[in-house]
């Protein structure tokens, strides 16, 4: 059973917004938050990555050498796990960040593998007004990284500004224009009334 509807579409009604990220005033100290997508890292990530950022290792890139450590197979370059796991975290921690001030505690409890699915969520740790900037406030988050076992593989405290709501870049508000053409294509032109 289908429900189509083939009604002219709402022109005077502006559309529900999608989820935008927290500002400033979002975060509570103790508050945890689970990023909503996993990532499965994939041969190609590893290699890529490795190749771009010029690492000579081996172990990242090449499987007959992988093979003869204790491994036994290639380990994801630790870089793209502090990016991917960060980037996991930005629809819920940066994606009003004025400026990022750094990665601390650094830990990589256990190594990643090419097919390993990476997870995240983070942990507020502190929100401060900023001493300098009005328009921002000061977080700091500690993140971990665990695979589609559970097992922790990476954890990091980071700090960054974060601007208050109100202040900052704003997202677009261009809206859609049902010309005739455009209408015809979706199925609403007038005849169908």
């Amino acid at each position: 059973m289908t429900n189509e509807n083939h009604s002219r579409p709402s022109e005077d009604r502006p559309p529900v917004e999608g989820w935008q990220g927290r500002y400033f005033e979002d975060f509570a100290v103790g508050d945890v938050y689970r990023h909503p997508l996993g990532r499965t890292v994939l041969e190609t990530d590893n290699s890529w990555m490795t190749l771009l950022t010029q690492n000579t290792a081996p172990l990242h890139f090449d499987r007959h050498y992988s093979a003869q450590t204790v491994w036994g197979r290639p380990l994801v370059d630790s870089t793209f796990t502090l990016a991917l796991v960060t980037g996991q975290s930005v629809t819920d921690i940066s994606q009003h960040v004025m400026a990022n001030l750094g990665w601390d505690r650094v830990r990589l409890p256990n190594p990643v593998f090419e097919g390993d699915t990476l997870y995240s969520q983070s942990e507020v740790l502190a929100a401060r007004p900023s001493s300098s900037r009005p328009d921002v406030g000061v977080v700091r988050v500690r993140t971990v990284g665990f695979n589609q076992d559970g097992v922790i593989v990476i954890t990091f405290e980071r700090t960054l500004m974060v601007y208050r709501r109100g202040h900052g870049p704003s997202f677009d508000s261009v809206r859609p224009v049902w010309d005739e053409r455009s209408r015809a294509a979706a199925g609403l032109d007038d005849r169908q009334r």
